[in-house]
């Protein structure tokens, strides 16, 4: 069974970033000059996989033409000879075949999954959270197919959070069969510290068998009235085991302002034409914080 499909949920609302996305996804809100979720499409290409599902709501039309020709941008750009730019923006509907498929209702990320089954049919695949932006190599989800192509089992991404921040997040509980892998035996959805079985914590990449289709079919809503998929997976370990993975990488919540903010000083210090500049800037900008004491 090779992962050649990867499934991104982006029907969500953004509320976090109004009014910026009250006519645009958050999802195309730019690190530097590319949109997140481009990062996120070119690591599920560069892991190997072929195929992105896109699991999208309504006014994400902008996602749909991010992934299309522009014919008459191109012509312009070619007309004005500005080639590099124009090789960038010809590359980018041809580094994947996508998909688009509509949820209907904002019923969860379980939900949305399962959305996408008609397009995924009867094979594993990958989910990629759109608002989780890592740097790693190999990449993220190219970590968990590594550790599913050994176990040919579900494989969940896990990060170790602090105790304080547990119910955040789904938790997960089980015993570590190899350094950083995990088998699991309790999942649980933004548990209480109490309640918590570790401080591992689900971090937004996932490889599922289909069998979750079935469990999110017969999963009840949980929190908040979605279908949670914490939950589905809870009921897919009672009939096949689920592994998880520490990943090994820099994560950025860019669907967090301060995350964002975070992840486009990173994401700028990596590009050689505007490290230097940057920087200075950078350096200018806390040396007057420090004189002006903290008064801008």
């Amino acid at each position: 069974m090779v992962v050649r499909k990867a499934v991104i949920p982006v029907a969500g609302l953004g509320t976090r970033f109004l009014p910026a996305t009250k006519a645009q996804p958050k999802e195309m809100l730019p690190l530097v000059d590319k949109p997140v979720i481009q990062y996120i499409v070119e690591e599920a290409v560069a892991a190997g996989i072929k195929q992105i599902i896109f699991v999208t709501g309504r006014h994400k039309r902008a996602i749909e033409d991010h992934f299309d020709r522009n014919l008459e941008l191109e012509r312009n750009l070619e007309e004005k000879g500005k080639e590099e730019l124009l090789k960038i923006v010809r590359e980018i509907p041809d580094i994947a075949d996508f998909i688009y498929i509509r949820q209907k209702e904002p019923l969860g990320l379980g939900h949305a999954i399962l959305t996408a089954e008609p397009a995924v049919g009867n094979e594993p695949f990958a989910v990629l959270l759109g608002d989780d932006v890592m740097v790693s190599e190999p990449p993220a989800v190219g970590q968990l197919i590594e550790v599913f192509e050994r176990f040919r089992c579900s494989v969940i991404g896990l990060q170790e959070v602090p105790e304080k921040d547990v119910e955040k997040y789904g938790i997960v509980g089980g015993k570590e069969v190899d350094e950083g892998v995990f088998k699991l035996d309790e999942l649980v959805e933004k548990p209480s510290r109490e309640e918590a079985p570790s401080n591992l914590a689900i971090a937004g990449r996932y490889v599922l068998t289909p069998g979750i289709f079935d469990a999110l079919r017969k999963t009840p809503p949980g929190r908040g009235g979605e279908i949670q998929l914490t939950d589905a997976l809870q009921l897919l370990n009672r009939r096949e085991a689920i592994y998880g993975r520490i990943l090994e990488v820099k994560r950025y919540d860019t669907g967090d302002k301060l995350g964002f903010l975070q992840a486009t000083v990173d994401f700028a210090l990596m590009r050689e034409d505007l490290r230097e500049p940057f920087l200075k800037f950078l350096k200018e900008r806390v040396e007057k914080e420090i004189r002006d004491g903290g008064d801008g």
